[in-house]
């Protein structure tokens, strides 16, 4: 028995399409240094991506802005700047200095950019403030930028009035709720959309699928090898993408090795799965890597560089995987990994792990500490 393809469920309604296309879109205009409208539990502010914001674009938010500017920082980030953030997630949003430039912005959230402003504590941020700044720092992760963002409060508009408004100012808006969905919101939604027969040199019969989310995102492809039947176990490796290790081969890290050596043993057993997931960096993208990279450079490891950064150690997610395996027809895994906590990612999402099947290769002089950190700080099994 071979894999088929089975859709899982009925296509997003119509309302949900519209959300993800909405906070794509958002995320888009963020990307190019825009503004948009967040709403939430019947506040709004505007708000500007730390990363793109330039000096006309932030005079615009404090212009168009009922109240004093504050800029969203991850707890992490904002310890790492000795902000003094209690411990634990969520954001802070201290107030954002009046006459504050864009390039002074940029240090706040990237520090590889250079010598920060002192913000000091500053007031404690009103929960309605808070709700949007989280709501902010996330679209800036889905932006695929710095975690970091300046926030233009509007008062409490009505629907209708915050709606009219947004359009004469040619903004898009977006809610905190649909951004905070989104990430599962469009795991549900991806679909086959391409599929060709690929002889690789470790895996002659081997077919790809590729599969496309509702919004038009980025794709994630499944490598089927061989003839896996989907009545027992099928060995499945979860691949998170790395362009670094996968295409150029660096030392650095030992994404290219398990990527290769997968494919090899999957089709040495016979048969199986491979998913190439586009969450490069573990989720943070690469120009977040290569930034994490230049501050291992400067003595810090794996998961003190991501949150110097403002992300969490691991930002990746198991929703699309998940999703993947259900429409080839896959509900229990043996899963190639030395990383437990991919384990149990994948089976909050559903799909049942009967076995840990490890994947281990020689470290070199350029990823032994990465790899110690692996070991040490992420619990991998080596």
């Amino acid at each position: 028995m071979t894999l088929s393809l089975k859709i899982a469920g009925a296509p997003a309604s119509a309302d949900r399409s519209a959300a993800l296309i909405a906070v794509a879109r958002a995320a888009a205009d963020l990307r190019r240094g825009g503004l948009v409208v967040i709403e939430a539990a019947g506040a709004a502010a505007l708000v500007l991506a730390a990363e793109t914001a330039d000096d006309a674009g932030l005079q615009r938010l404090r212009a168009l802005a009922a109240g004093a500017g504050r800029i969203a920082l991850t707890r992490q980030r904002a310890r790492a700047l000795g902000f003094g953030a209690a411990p634990g997630g969520g954001v802070v949003a201290p107030v954002l200095a009046p006459d504050l430039p864009a390039a002074a912005l940029l240090r706040l959230a990237d520090p590889t950019a250079g010598e920060v402003v002192n913000l000091g504590h500053g007031e404690d941020a009103p929960s309605a403030i808070v709700t949007l700044a989280e709501a902010a720092v996330e679209l800036a992760k889905l932006a695929r930028l710095l975690p970091a963002a300046a926030l233009g409060p509007l008062g409490s508009p009505s629907p209708a009035e915050l709606a009219d408004w947004a359009a004469a100012q040619g903004l898009l808006r977006v809610s905190a709720a649909h951004i905070a969905d989104y990430p599962d919101a469009v795991a549900a939604t991806l679909r086959p959309v391409g599929e060709a027969r690929v002889p690789l040199v470790q895996a002659e019969t081997t077919r790809i699928v590729a599969f496309r989310p509702a919004d038009g995102g980025v794709e994630h492809l499944a490598i089927v090898i061989g003839e896996p039947s989907p009545a027992e176990p099928v060995l499945t490796r979860l691949h998170s993408e790395c362009f670094t290790g996968d295409l150029l081969g660096s030392l650095r890290c030992d994404c290219g090795d398990q990527l290769r050596g997968a494919i090899g043993e999957i089709a040495r057993r016979g048969s199986g799965v491979l998913l190439y997931l586009a969450q490069e960096g573990r989720g943070i993208g690469l120009i977040n890597k290569l930034r994490a990279y230049g501050l291992q450079d400067r003595g810090a490891d794996t998961v003190e560089a991501n949150r110097q950064l403002g992300f969490e150690a691991d930002e990746r997610l198991y929703r699309p995987a998940a999703e993947m395996l259900r429409q080839l027809g896959i509900l229990k895994v043996r899963l190639m990994t030395n990383n437990p906590a991919k384990v149990a990612g994948l089976e909050r999402c559903g799909i049942a792990v009967a076995e840990r099947v490890p994947l281990v290769f020689p470290a070199n002089p350029h990823n032994d500490r990465y790899l110690a950190t692996k070991a040490t700080r992420f619990g991998h099994l080596f």
